[in-house]
């Protein structure tokens, strides 16, 4: 259905008034193309930034994770998912949406410059948003070494697209899933769409990891002095190409924007090209751009070496953990068998007691036995050894899992680390701090005396 909107635009001289304008504006164009050209340059380095990142950061276990920024990679996971709205798969974030394409034909009436009226015609159309959800909760990363807890506020989602359909009212989908009414110069065609992170979906997640407040385990949230907390669909490798095309992108862009503004303004005024001109901008912006990059790899290789220092401190936090921990789980279970072997002794002797009498004897004091188990059964505590040993063996494996790890991520980043001072240009702007290489943690040129586990 087309409606027309008549209405008069009174304008004097179109083009003139048109002209007058430009001229006005020219002056400001090699301003506003600088501008313009520093912010897209920016928005280069800031993707630069984040794809180094990404590249730099090794990939941790759940089982591995410490306080800090971390790598993971896993399947979402919940206890109790959420059905989505449109596609109905079970999720743990999905938000849809209802858009409702419309069109319109309007007629103007103007003058032109000779002073006579003119009328023309034209047709708008778009699409409006008539209905929109979704639903989000706390849900689990799990890896082939356990889980890890995720609470997606404030992370930026990158989600995948579950549903996607455009329909007219003979599709049942048109009014079962969307609204009743119809906005204005509506064409009856409704597109609907619905983005999910479903159940066992693989995750790639960055973000800071810190310590639960309910139990003792980590958790990945949001935090105002990480650099990056993303939670998305895809893989590594697409995430960190996507930032590199940003780079170059953003960079590009900027450039073309800076020329375009001083080409104009020196077209309009000089009448002709002036290439000295745009081309010194050109160097310019392209000597910016270097500054501006030293200054981003400098930052990001000073990041790189504090983490280097970080995981090495998590090394020696987890071997104080096993020479804390190991032996006060020994002298428990030390402590348990010493008093179950007193109790097996106690019992063998009142099972004598009862059973020792001979023809002609008394018989046992049956109260006083009596007496004596019931003060046994109060001091026998519900522990078992035998449940004492297994969790010493598992906090045994547990905490050597944990020291494997700690000692895997530190050189794992240790080694990204040596790379980027070897690597050109990087070496270059390393130089500048002096910096030197970590040496890997060996197992001969690294070690901490063990924690001896005697149960004599």
């Amino acid at each position: 259905m087309e409606f027309s909107i008549p209405f008069v635009i009174p304008i004097q001289s179109h083009s003139a008034t048109l002209a007058r304008v430009n001229h006005d504006f020219i002056p400001y164009l090699p301003w506003l193309g600088g501008l313009l050209g520093l912010l897209c340059l920016w928005a280069a380095l800031r993707s630069a930034r984040k794809q180094r990142l990404i590249d730099d950061l090794p990939t941790s276990k759940t089982t591995g994770v410490f306080i800090g920024l971390v790598e993971l990679k896993g399947t979402a996971e919940s206890e109790q998912p959420f059905t989505s709205f449109l596609a109905e798969q079970p999720c743990v974030y999905y938000s849809w949406s209802v858009q409702e394409q419309w069109s319109r034909t309007v007629t103007e009436t103007y003058t032109d410059n000779d002073g006579r009226a003119q009328t023309r015609t034209r047709t708008e159309s778009g699409w409006t948003t008539v209905a929109e959800g979704g639903e989000s909760q706390l849900f689990y990363l799990q890896d082939d070494c356990g889980v890890i807890l995720l609470r997606p506020e404030g992370a930026k989602l990158e989600t995948q697209t579950i549903f996607s359909e455009t329909c007219t009212p003979l599709n049942a989908l048109y009014y079962g899933k969307g609204p009743s009414g119809a906005v204005m110069n509506s064409d009856l065609i409704r597109r609907f769409t619905e983005e999910a992170i479903v159940l066992h979906a693989p995750l790639y997640v960055i973000g800071q990891a810190r310590e639960r407040q309910d139990i003792v385990a980590p958790e990945i949230a949001a935090d105002k002095s990480a650099p990056l907390f993303l939670i998305s669909t895809r893989s590594e490798k697409e995430v960190s190409s996507s930032y590199g095309w940003g780079e170059w992108g953003w960079g590009f862009f900027g450039l073309i924007l800076s020329l375009a503004g001083i080409f104009l303004f020196e077209k309009q005024n000089l009448s002709g090209e002036n290439w000295i001109i745009v081309a010194l901008v050109g160097v310019g912006y392209l000597m910016i751009a270097a500054l501006g990059w030293v200054w981003m790899v400098y930052n990001s290789v000073v990041d790189l070496r504090q983490r280097v220092r970080q995981a090495w401190s998590q090394v020696d936090v987890q071997l104080k953990r096993r020479h804390d921990l190991i032996p006060n789980l020994v002298q428990t279970i030390q402590g348990l068998r010493d008093y179950e072997k007193n109790l097996q002794t106690e019992l063998a002797g009142l099972r004598t007691e009862l059973t020792a009498t001979g023809p002609g004897q008394p018989g046992p004091d049956f109260h006083s036995c009596a007496r004596t188990l019931i003060a046994v059964a109060e001091r026998y505590p519900e522990l078992k050894t035998q449940e004492s040993f297994l969790n010493l063996q598992n906090n045994l494996s547990d905490t050597e899992q944990r020291i494997a790890l700690a000692r895997g991520y530190f050189n794992d980043i240790a080694t990204y680390y040596n790379t980027r001072l070897e690597i050109v240009p990087d070496r270059f702007v390393a130089g500048l701090l002096a910096m030197k290489p970590e040496a890997l943690m060996t197992v001969d040129g690294f070690e901490r005396a063990p924690v001896e586990v005697s149960l004599a």
